[in-house]
């Protein structure tokens, strides 16, 4: 996903605020489970949806008020309740900036694991 760094990304440094970033990822998964077939609203009126269990980043090089940077996603495992992405972020020179790796959780409306389907979990494997 490619995304230009926009004022209201940046602090007042024109640096990017460090909580934006979970914003880029979050964009970039969605994107992810779409191109693989699956919309966030659609799996929701299916009664699953995915919340963060847990995230980690590290920002390796600061990401600036105009830059243009690609946020790759690729999954790293996936069960029948859980998805791990990791993302990461490049700026316009190809350097690299910060990567994330964020572990979804499956769930039911009442908030509790739930087995994904084995569509989904079929759909989000990690590539061989």
């Amino acid at each position: 996903m490619k995304k230009t760094i926009f004022y209201h990304d940046t602090d007042c440094g024109n640096v990017v605020y460090y909580a934006n970033y979970l914003k880029f990822f979050e964009e970039a998964r969605t994107l992810y489970m779409a191109e693989k077939g699956f919309s966030v609203p659609a799996l929701m009126a299916r009664g699953l949806y995915f919340v963060v269990a847990r995230q980690e980043v590290e920002y390796k090089y600061p990401v600036r008020y105009a830059d243009v940077i690609d946020v790759s996603t690729k999954v790293l495992e996936v069960s029948d309740i859980k998805i791990v992405f990791e993302n990461i972020i490049t700026n316009q020179n190809g350097r690299l900036c910060t990567k994330g790796k964020t572990t979804l959780v499956c769930v039911n409306q009442a908030g509790m694991p739930s087995a994904m389907g084995p569509e989904v979990k079929a759909a989000m494997a990690p590539a061989a």
